[in-house]
Parts: C-alpha cells; structure tokens; sequence
C-alpha cells in the first residue's frame, strides 16, 4: 500500500474551527493525512511533513512588515509567532508551501513583503461583503504553476478577507489578481514549490478546480 502523505495545517486553537475541518476534508479526499498544528495541539515533527499548509484567521501584527496598529484589530500574537516560525523552517528545508488568506499573507511577510491593511478604498469593482460563495472573479496569469495546476486562467471564488498582499517578499510573484487589481494568488519564481491564494479554496472543495490545490500540497514532494 502507498504511503500516505502528512500535511501539517496550522491555524487557530479554537475547538469550533471550520475552516480546520475543511481543509482536513479536503485533504481526506485526495489520500493525505491533516495534522493540526497550533497553539494548544501536539506539534509533529517538521521531517514527518510532506507540507505545509498555513491557514487563514485573524489578522496579522503589523509590526512584522512595518503597517500601522488598528484600533480593534483581532491579532494572535502567540499564533503569528508559531506559524513564522514553522514556514521559516519549512522554507530552510524546502518543504512545499500552500498558503490561505492570512496563511498567504504570513509567508509574504516573511519573505520580506508587506501588506495592504485595508482594502476598502482601494475596491470598485468588487464587494466589500465577506461571502462564502464562489461570486468574485480571478484571473491567472498564464502559464503560471497556479493556473497550470488549477487548468483554468479565469476563476469564481469567495472572498472574506480585508487585507491582501501589497509588496510581495523574496522570490514570490503576483499571478492572480482579481477585477481591482489586488493581488489573488502569489507563487515562488525560483522553482520553489510555494503557493498562496487570498481565497479559500477549502470552502470550495466540492469545485474540481479549488480540489487541485490540495491535490498539489499532497502530491509535489512525492
């Protein structure tokens, strides 16, 4: 019988965690093992992962890419230290990335990028309205990993974020953005197996093409 493959999948620590039972769904369904990671669950070993997910949630401290605090901003301090420090070893041991939402922007960061922190100014074209359902429009680039893997170059997907990537850090490229510009999906552009979408594709496992994502994670280091 072939291995299976072991994913890590960071995120919050709260017992009611939807996204969590998503993204381990999704990765059921493509034959992997989840294994949650976070502040008050068991914390595997990085040489037992065959990658890395780092999901989405509250935003991130804008200390770490030099933004502004915002009054009433929701910010983990205890979960943005733990998943810097397991995507800075996941990079040192080159193992496969996949961010989502706030995942995408955390390892932006660490790669030296920065944020937008706010993005109602900047939307014309698209809704401001958080919604689960595939309504907001992507487009890939193409060619790009991104929407070589996903077999399409124009998307629907949903949208709960606010925050999004401005400047993005070492090595990564914009590949996707949506009907405002703002920027969609990121990759690595040096080979490195590293993606991350400002969508949610784990609400949307049930689309062949958002499925693709977690069939990448679970298969590109095999």
């Amino acid at each position: 019988m072939a291995r299976r493959a072991v994913i890590g999948v960071t995120g919050n620590s709260r017992r009611f965690a939807p996204s969590w039972w998503c993204v381990s769904l999704a990765l059921r369904l493509t034959g992997a093992k989840p294994v949650r990671i976070s502040v008050r669950h068991n914390k595997p070993l990085l040489d037992e992962l065959d990658g890395l997910i780092v999901s989405g949630g509250d935003d991130i401290n804008p200390e770490h890419y030099g933004g502004e605090h915002s009054p009433g901003a929701r910010i983990d301090h205890e979960r943005d230290a733990l998943e810097m420090d397991w995507i800075r070893s996941a990079l040192d041991k080159r193992i496969p990335l996949l961010g989502i939402c706030r995942g995408a922007q955390l390892i932006n960061v660490v790669l030296g990028g920065s944020l937008h922190q706010d993005l109602r100014q900047l939307r014309v074209h698209t809704y401001n309205r958080p919604g689960l359902l595939p309504t907001k429009q992507v487009f890939l680039q193409p060619e790009s990993l991104v929407e070589r893997i996903m077999g399409r170059s124009k998307l629907r997907v949903n949208s709960l974020h606010h925050q999004a990537i401005d400047r993005p850090g070492e090595g990564l490229a914009i590949v996707g953005r949506d009907l405002d510009d703002i920027a969609q999906s990121v990759e690595h552009t040096q080979g490195r197996d590293i993606i991350g979408v400002q969508w949610h594709p784990e609400y949307l496992f049930y689309l062949p093409s958002q499925l693709k994502l977690f069939r990448w994670i679970t298969g590109v280091s095999k």
